[in-house]
């Protein structure tokens, strides 16, 4: 079955569009159309139907979908595979949550290639959820992320615990009020949580963004605050470019290893999670 039908039939079900699936796909509506056609006549399945509200999975593309993601990740890590060079082993692959790139992903990089040299490396950025899917379909070999839940063949384990503290770019005290510059992280759901839990008579925040390192770069900027990485900041902190908020709650957020119990890269993984801890 053709590869390029099934990443049709999964980007449309990610836009729920054929046009912006075309789009994302750099190819014609029409071309699309033809591929998922092809598809749903090769499975004597209808895997999409039309509404107001745009396209929807059928009952059986939602079950197809597991399995398409499966078959076009598989292809994507042999094309990978074959292609190693001379002295190349094996490939390994990690998934760091978007908020954990900045941390370990050159330092990790760089340690594997010493402390694993017949091994190539690649690194994923995403959501902790995404990552987690990866690693239980095999597309991943190691995860950090944070939140994961038992099952799959999955061990799990944890990995550290980041304070995420209130920072200004000007002295203050906290404001339980809308505040100018603030940027709200989307650390996670369990931090979104936590924070409109302690801000409940809190505005909804002008500007959010997914990465720390896009709200520190911008607070840096034009000035203003948001809750960081306390380990993240602390030269910023210690030099007065940035200040703890007085009187704002600290969170704390943990992260996890997440990676298939029954890996046959069971020895790569252990001395992956070495360098990643010592680094850490």
């Amino acid at each position: 079955m053709n590869t390029e039908s099934m990443r049709a039939f999964l980007e449309i079900a990610a836009t729920g569009s054929f046009q912006n699936a075309a789009e994302r796909l750099n190819i014609t509506q029409s071309a699309i159309s033809a591929r998922i056609k092809t598809l749903e006549e090769r499975l004597n399945r209808v895997l999409f139907t039309r509404k107001r509200s745009g396209i929807e999975l059928t009952d059986a593309g939602i079950r197809f979908q597991r399995h398409a993601q499966n078959c076009v990740q598989s292809w994507e890590r042999a094309q990978q595979e074959i292609a190693l060079p001379a002295g190349i082993d094996n490939l390994f692959s990690l998934g760091l949550q978007i908020n954990l790139w900045d941390r370990l992903a050159i330092n990790w990089s760089e340690w594997m290639a010493q402390q694993a040299p017949q091994t190539a490396t690649r690194i994923v950025c995403d959501y902790s959820e995404k990552l987690v899917s990866q690693v239980r379909e095999g597309a991943l070999d190691v995860a950090l992320v944070y939140s994961a839940r038992q099952g799959g063949g999955l061990d799990i384990q944890d990995f550290d615990e980041q304070e995420l503290i209130l920072v200004s770019t000007e002295p203050r005290e906290l404001n339980v009020q809308w505040t100018p510059g603030f940027i709200f992280v989307d650390w996670s759901d369990d931090f979104a949580s936590q924070y409109s839990a302690a801000f409940a008579d809190s505005p909804q925040p002008r500007l959010s963004v997914s990465s720390s390192i896009i709200a520190l770069e911008h607070i840096l900027k034009h000035g203003g605050s948001a809750y960081l990485a306390l380990d993240d900041i602390r030269s910023l902190l210690d030099a007065g470019t940035l200040h703890r908020v007085a009187r704002a709650p600290v969170f704390l957020r943990k992260s996890q290893l997440v990676y298939l119990r029954d890996s046959p890269l069971r020895d790569i993984i252990d001395v992956a999670i070495s360098g990643m801890r010592q680094l850490a």
